[in-house]
This record gives C-alpha cells, structure tokens and sequence, in this order.
C-alpha cells in the first residue's frame, strides 16, 4: 500500500477515501475489518479471487472480478496529454451519402444486447441489419475476452436470465463451457462453495449459475443465431451520426471501407454500449459513476495459456501463508497485481484488469494510453507470476482482448428510470421486460422496467445494454452480459411491434410485448403480469 493511503488511514477521514477512486476500495476494506494496512492486504489476497468482501455488504456488485491485494483500481502511470484547445476547426465539404440499404429494424452494436435484440426482432418477421464495428459479434463477451458469464440464478438456485441466454449457450460444444450443473445452482454446501468460488461460479457463499465460455465458439453462434432467424449482419462499420426526422431517428450513417453510407430504418435500437446513437440524435444522458465501484475503470483483458490453474488454486488453499507472501510480493515489485480467473480449461486463465482509473473511454487519446499501459503491465504479470506462481512455470500470452474493456460512459435519460431505491424495497414494474439477480441475499430479484429502454422525448429509437436508463449503482450489474442480453431481447421484441403495429416503440402495447417474451421463454415475474392487466 502506498504511503499516502497509509496517511489517510491515520486521519481516520472516510469520506477521503470514497472521495478518491485510486483507493476507496482498499479503505473499504480496511474500514469494515483491518487496523493496519498490512491487515487489509492480507485480507483482500484471503479472498482468493472471488472479488467479495466477507461481511455481505450489498454495496458491490463485483461478481466474479477477482480483488487484487492492491486493491481494485490502478491510477494511470502517465498525465493526460496537453491538447490546445484552439487548434481550430475544418469545415468538411458538404456530399450525398449513398443510401447502403433500407430496413425495417436497426440494431447499431453486435455485442451481447445488440445479438439479442437482433435474434428478437428477426424471429418475429421484421426484416432486421445487425452493423458492428468489428468483424465479429459478442462483444465484450467476446472480443473483449469477459468471457464468464456472470449470474444468471437467484440465490435459491432459480435461473431468472433465459430467453436469449438459454439459446445462445445452448449452442455452444460441451467443451466451450464450464460450470457447475444445474442440480448445484443455489447450493450452500461448504464443499461445493469451496470448490467453484475461485473458479468464479459461487459468491456470497451460494453456486450460481455463471459459466465461462469460450469466446470464439461464442462469437460463431451468435452469427448462426442472426442467420437462422434471417437477420442481415453489416460488420467493420462505425455509425457516426444519426437521421433524425421530426424528432424520430430514421437510421444512421455509418463509416467502412467503401466510406460513409447510410442506413435507413423504421425503428432503431441503440446497442452500442456507449449510446452513440441516442447521443448523436440528441438525446438526453447521464454519465456520474460511483467512484466506490469499478465501473469508471478502463482496461485490456488479457489471457495466458500453458499453466495449471488447479494447481495454482490448490496451492493457494493449502498453503495459505505462502501465497499471501507471492500477492505481497507482487503489489509491491509491480505496484498492482492482478489475480487470475478461471478460464473455460484448466490451462488457460483471464486477467481483467489492470482497472486503470483516470481515463476517459469517450477520449481517442486515453483509449490509446490504456491500450499501451495494460500491455505492458501484462508483460510485468508474465514475468512474476512465471517466477513465482506455481503453475505458471510455463505461462504464454495467448491473447490480448481486440476491444478495450470499457465498463460505462453514457447512460440514458429514460421514461423510467431503474434506481437502487426501488429494486431494494422489491418494486415489480407494471411494465416489467426481465429480471435481473439482486446484489446480495438481502434483496429480491429485480423487475427491470420498459421505460427504462426508452428516450424520454426522442422517438424512433430504443437502448438497450449497459446504457439504459439507471443509476450509478444499479448500472454495476446491469452492465453485465446476461442483463445486457435481457434488456437486448426486450428492445428487439419492441422494436418489431412497433413496426408491425406502425407505432413509436413508446406506443407498444406492453401486454402485448410481454406475452411476446414470454413466449420467447423469457423469465417475467407473475405479479408484474398482473399489475400490468389491472393497469390496462
């Protein structure tokens, strides 16, 4: 730990230390539990990888992050760079922008929101265009290499994400999947929570429901998903402004290789993770983050193959003391160490982190600088961990992530909002379109809102993934892949009502939308169904 946190220890100010994001998660730690840092070192390495703190708290999200002993985040090494902000301007030449295609359904973003919503919409007859970026789909859940999928049943075991999230991990081979069986979800058996809690598949003392899966079988399903249900997929294209008319969004103009073109639709659904699309049409947003919570982090992921992940997790449960000194060790000849999760084979793992703090994912430059920042910590990481780390004598880089681990930028300014204050006193929405897991035992599943997916006044469009109208806190989790494939599927469901009933996606009739749903085996809560029929 650094001296300075050691000072703000001794001033016994806590707002010091959630008031700066480099440590208010170490100070959390020390806060509940320790009375020296050294404690508080030891006390997040025992935790071996899980990413939870022992006492319940509710405040975190965290699932299947795993703590680092030097704490969660990591300050950027290098200022941010000096631009002038009076470098001018270039008045671009006014053109005609070839129209690429026209469209019933847009879905700008193949990450796991846009691959539901996408799949959604096609299955019930629109004629739907994927445009993604890069030249793959899944995301982060791909190319950003976050390849656990974090929870998916509530703290009985029940499995409350299905829909999509059934489909698409139905496909995958035996092989590309890892995690517990079903008669194991909600089990608190010490044995069993032994067993999968370092291998990211048990947390707050309960087996969940969250598989590791490997990426490249998941970004072919998602394709063959898209196919089967006759959407249309445009990949290696950036959309870089909206067609808005008469306060409506009626498709984007896109840049590639054969340069800029545009997209004409009936319904757009914003997937972008950043909501670029609602942003450039004029929407209104929210971008304050937690400074407690991850999600203001950037980073690479980064994976490394060759070691022997049991050995590595037995070494760490038989000797205890040792392993805490190799943590020790590498917070302090590295400055920050990265616990390595479990990959979806014993010979390969994921590190994803460094959680850089201080960057901006919106700004090219800072982008730039993770980018070159992660890769050489993960070169430092190489090199301790085949020095020290039993099992990884024989550790390689595998892979880099293609996309940089962004967690929150934008979040919409929605209809309704999905706040921390209503999923704690166990609100069920009358316009409920999924369910996510609470944070801890001490909540009930959380109803998420229609409203939530919906621009408060611009027409034409809905939003769907992490950047759906919430709070800091409830973005934490809503960001994760299982939520973003939730709220996916319920916009593309929307979005092909509207086009079929020739409504504004405000407009659809959410009786109607959640039949759809279920339908489409999505999990609804029986007492949400029933507030919405005594409503209509």
């Amino acid at each position: 730990m650094p001296d300075t946190l050691l000072a703000l220890h001794r001033q016994a100010n806590w707002n010091d230390y959630f008031a700066n994001p480099q440590t208010c998660q170490a100070m959390l730690h020390i806060k509940r539990r320790c009375t020296s840092t050294r404690a508080a070192v030891l006390e997040l390495a025992s935790m071996g990888g899980s990413g939870q703190s022992g006492d319940g708290a509710d405040k975190r999200w965290y699932e299947g992050e795993a703590a680092p002993p030097s704490g969660w985040f990591s300050p950027r090494r290098t200022p941010r760079a000096a631009r002038d902000p009076h470098g001018g301007t270039y008045a671009e030449p006014s053109r005609e922008v070839p129209v690429h295609l026209e469209t019933d359904v847009l879905v700008v973003g193949g990450g796991p929101s846009g691959c539901a919503a996408a799949t959604a919409a096609a299955r019930l007859g629109a004629d739907v265009t994927l445009v993604e970026r890069y030249g793959h789909l899944g995301g982060l859940a791909t190319g950003g290499l976050v390849f656990w999928i974090d929870r998916m049943t509530d703290w009985e075991g029940r499995q409350v994400i299905t829909g999509y999230a059934d489909d698409v991990l139905g496909r995958l081979p035996e092989e590309a999947v890892y995690g517990p069986a079903p008669e194991l979800w909600g089990s608190t058996d010490p044995e069993q929570v032994v067993f999968w809690r370092p291998r990211q598949k048990a947390f707050r003392g309960t087996v969940t429901w969250s598989p590791t899966v490997d990426p490249e079988w998941l970004k072919m399903v998602s394709v063959d998903l898209l196919e089967e249900a006759g959407a249309g997929i445009v990949l290696h294209s950036w959309a870089v402004d909206a067609i808005v008319e008469d306060g409506a969004v009626r498709g984007i103009v896109f840049e590639s290789k054969q340069g800029r073109r545009a997209i004409l639709a009936r319904v757009v659904v914003d997937a972008t993770g950043d909501l670029d699309v609602c942003a450039l049409a004029g929407a209104r947003y929210e971008s304050d983050t937690d400074a407690g919570d991850v999600s203001h982090c950037l980073n690479v992921v980064w994976c490394f193959a060759g070691i022997d992940l049991a050995r590595w997790l037995t070494y760490a449960r038989e000797s205890p003391d040792e392993y805490r000194e190799i943590l020790r060790r590498g917070a302090e000849e590295l400055g920050h160490l990265e616990l390595p999760a479990a990959g979806w084979r014993n010979d390969v793992c994921v590190f994803m982190g460094p959680r850089l703090s201080g960057f901006d994912g919106l700004d090219v430059d800072d982008l730039t600088a993770v980018e070159i920042e992660s890769r050489r910590r993960m070169a430092d990481h190489l090199r301790f961990y085949r020095e020290h780390a039993p099992g990884f004598e024989s550790a390689w880089i595998m892979t880099t992530a293609s996309q940089t681990g962004i967690r929150h930028t934008r979040r919409l300014t929605g209809v309704r909002k999905l706040a921390s204050e209503d999923w704690k006193a166990g609100v069920r929405f009358d316009d409920e379109i999924g369910v996510s897991p609470s944070p801890s035992q001490k909540f009930e599943t959380v109803s998420v809102p229609y409203g939530s997916l919906l621009p408060v006044e611009l027409d034409g469009i809905l939003a769907s993934g992490r950047h759906i109208a919430c709070d800091p806190s409830t973005q934490s989790f809503m960001r994760e892949i299982p939520q973003c494939w939730v709220t996916g599927q319920a916009a593309g469901v929307a979005a092909a009502l509207a086009v079929a009933s020739d409504q504004a996606p405000r407009e659809v009739d959410v009786d109607r939308l959640r039949a759809e749903l279920r339908r489409q085996n999505v999990f609804l809560h029986v007492e949400a169904a029933s507030e919405a029929a005594r409503a209509s």
